[in-house]
């Protein structure tokens, strides 16, 4: 099973049948909960729908000895669907129930014009959209692709200079008869916007057709006739330097992109990496000598260093036994990329959709199983510090361990 392919009107699922955005998100997490399963045999206030309560999915704790914060998740269980504060206890504090038929992503705690927020995506009567509420729970801004492009649900990232960096899809059209599609083959492009949020102006875009060869893709062809999800963009975040760190799960590559000029500055994975790709000892490549592939989240470290959450499986293709979350460290100079750390699944699952992986100050490493429920922290030497699954059959695509002082008070 893999993700859906997106459209300015809507979403195909691979057949042709036209679905929503709320329905690619439950898919992918579907995915997720599959592979789980085969693994194991082989805008308003807070007054609305908020609170500690309204049918929040609950949190099992397996392994305590979490770092301080609480968890932030965007909870997807049966009857129940909305950005979720949740205890490292297992304690819900707070839920924001959305509509029945509506989806939540990406839910954390940002700073934006020098106060803490709460920011995440949502779809919701067919409108995707970033949130923004403040520190008492009141919506305060809204952000939307420009240019009347489609929203894509994995990124909503405030930026410290307070402008918004989000994803965006696009239909379009290209000779590929010499990867044997058609001479007019419907593709679905990933877009990068930077988007002023006060005003909503387009600032930057950058379209991965313009930068990436259709060849470089591992997707699946799919069927003839309908929208090829090539790129499949999944994350843009921020390297040390300002520049971009866009994720691409089916070139199953991390690129660096000039935040000014959109030319990539150095491709990490894939079929035309920067870098020769090595393993630590310890440590291992896949089975298509790969650091990752299908991966998400990719983040800057410092000091040469970046971490993904490493999934190792589509649903369909399954390069590694069990997803992971891996550090790399990166040598200019000899234009060597060397895994460098890694810790696998606790239950040795493989994630098909989503995921996370959140390095924490203290040096540790927080993770989001994705579609598969669990949530887990580890330490820099590989120790399980923290194990807990979502109750009611729940997932969620990203997770994140940060503080929230507001979170102590009542909504």
């Amino acid at each position: 099973m893999t993700c859906s392919s997106l459209s300015r009107s809507g979403i195909t699922d691979g057949s042709g049948v036209l679905v929503t955005v709320t329905q690619r998100v439950r898919a992918a997490l579907a995915g997720g909960a599959v592979c789980a399963l085969l693994a194991s045999c082989s805008a308003g206030t807070a007054a609305a729908g908020a609170g500690a309560g309204s049918g929040a999915p609950g949190l099992t704790v397996l392994t305590h000895g979490a770092s301080s914060g609480d968890i932030f998740l965007a909870a997807d269980s049966l009857g129940a669907t909305g950005p979720e504060i949740v205890s490292t206890s297992g304690k819900v504090i707070w839920f924001h129930s959305l509509p029945p038929g509506s989806d939540a992503t990406d839910f954390r705690a940002q700073t934006y014009l020098g106060k803490p927020v709460l920011t995440w995506f949502q779809m919701v009567n067919g409108v995707g959209e970033g949130v923004i509420d403040n520190d008492r729970y009141q919506q305060i801004a809204t952000v939307k692709p420009a240019s009347g492009y489609a929203a894509d649900f994995h990124e909503f990232l405030i930026t410290p200079w307070n402008t918004a960096l989000i994803l965006a899809d696009t239909p379009g059209t290209a000779n590929l008869t010499s990867l044997g599609l058609s001479a007019h083959q419907p593709v679905n492009d990933g877009v990068v916007q930077e988007i002023d949020i006060k005003t909503g102006k387009l600032l930057f875009q950058w379209d991965s057709a313009d930068h990436v060869p259709y060849s470089d893709s591992h997707a699946p062809m799919g069927q003839p006739g309908q929208p090829w999800d090539w790129f499949h963009i999944n994350a843009v975040h921020l390297d040390t330097d300002g520049n971009l760190l866009i994720s691409s799960r089916f070139t199953w590559t991390i690129y660096k992109v000039n935040i000014r000029t959109g030319a990539i500055m150095w491709e990490l994975g894939g079929k035309q990496s920067s870098f020769t790709l090595r393993a630590a000892p310890g440590q291992v490549l896949d089975k298509a000598g790969e650091i990752f592939a299908f991966q998400h989240d990719p983040e800057a470290l410092g000091g040469g260093e970046y971490s993904v959450f490493d999934d190792e499986s589509d649903g369909g293709t399954t390069l590694l036994a069990h997803s992971r979350a891996v550090i790399m460290r990166l040598d200019l100079a000899t234009r060597t990329a060397t895994l460098t750390w890694s810790a696998s699944q606790p239950e040795g699952l493989v994630a098909g959709a989503t995921g996370s992986a959140q390095p924490l100050r203290n040096g540790d490493m927080f993770v989001s199983w994705g579609g598969l429920g669990y949530l887990s922290e580890f330490s820099r030497t590989g120790k399980l510090l923290f194990n807990a699954e979502l109750q009611d059959g729940g997932a969620t695509y990203r997770a994140y361990l940060l503080p929230w002082p507001p979170a102590t008070a009542t909504p």
